[in-house]
């Protein structure tokens, strides 16, 4: 299994980067999400990956974080749903974002991903209701993630300092739903005081 790829972002199409890793070109499937976090032409490059091997080949799916790829993971397990829908799932919504549509039941914002009707919509629902209700955030920590981004680390300073004023975790999570991506761990604490002030 390859878990991840370090190399040279040398390019992209529509729906795949290329990674040289080591004078070796990977052609990885990513999502819209995934796919605009990519650095420049010529830049480093770490992505998580997902290797695929079936009769009519292999593919390669690349990630920008770990809760994407688990989120991934865990589409493909639903019946019906394959990498190519379960990659337009992940350029429709963030992973918290369809966790909280799964959360709540609403088949009218699921049926929105690209290639999803109404049943396959139900489905996924029924599925993975459950699995997702606490969100994503917290399947793996900072140090699985390996290379954690500064926003990642702006969200864990700013639950940190919830939970030292003695909020319960689930209130912290829920204060900091939907907060502005790439907002400081200072507007962070702010925009989620307010929320629990509410």
């Amino acid at each position: 299994m390859i878990a991840f790829l370090k190399g040279i972002f040398v390019g992209r199409t529509v729906g795949s980067a290329f990674i040289d890793v080591g004078g070796v070109g990977y052609e990885v499937g990513m999502s819209q999400n995934s796919l605009s976090k990519l650095p420049s032409v010529g830049e480093k490059v770490e992505v998580f990956t997902y290797l695929q091997v079936r009769d009519d080949g292999v593919s390669l799916y690349g990630f920008s974080s770990m809760e994407e790829k688990a989120l991934f993971e865990k589409l493909i397990t639903v019946s019906g749903v394959g990498p190519k829908v379960a990659l337009a799932a992940l350029s429709s919504f963030t992973p918290e974002g369809f966790a909280q549509a799964v959360a709540d039941q609403d088949v009218a914002r699921v049926q929105k991903i690209p290639g999803v009707g109404k049943k396959t919509a139900s489905r996924i629902i029924l599925e993975l209701k459950g699995s997702l209700d606490q969100g994503l955030q917290n399947l793996f920590t900072a140090e699985e993630a390996g290379s954690a981004a500064a926003e990642d680390e702006a969200l864990a300073t700013a639950r940190e300092a919830l939970l030292s004023m003695g909020f319960t975790s689930t209130e912290v999570e829920l204060s900091l739903k939907g907060a502005p991506e790439g907002a400081s761990d200072s507007a962070l604490l702010q925009y989620a005081l307010k929320r629990l002030g509410e």
